[in-house]
């Protein structure tokens, strides 16, 4: 599989994880938030809560044992990133820099055309970083 082809598959399935959070009562604010630490795939409202959702495909069962599921493969590496990125985003975006945060992780797994999803809330605290 090629580059071209992982980041069209990455696309689908955070625009199909996108959909699934709004049909759970979520709205969209961003995707694909670049900045120099990092990207957020989603940043989405839950209430008045802020949400930074990673996105993770694995084409095997929700929580792809072998490998620590979807919540342990964020690493303390992958996690510092995405609070610094994060950080940066409510720096920039001032609208949002007293609503209360949380990181969320959506596991995909299956078919990346309609994959099963595994929303797992509060997967990690900013301040265990």
């Amino acid at each position: 599989m090629t580059a071209d082809d992982r980041r069209g598959r990455g696309a689908q399935v955070e625009a199909l994880a996108r959909a699934y959070l709004e049909r759970h009562g979520l709205r969209a604010v961003a995707a694909n938030a670049n900045f120099r630490f990092g990207e957020l795939d989603l940043v989405m409202l839950d209430g008045e809560t802020l949400v930074f959702v990673e996105v993770r495909y694995r084409r095997e069962g929700a929580s792809a044992r072998g490998f620590g599921g979807g919540a342990a493969s964020i690493d303390a590496n992958k996690r510092r990133k995405l609070v610094a990125a994060a950080d940066t985003f409510l720096q920039s975006h001032r609208t949002y820099a007293r609503a209360a945060c949380r990181f969320d992780a959506v596991v995909a797994s299956g078919d990346p055309a309609a994959p099963a999803f595994e929303w797992l809330r509060d997967a990690f605290r900013a301040d265990d970083v």
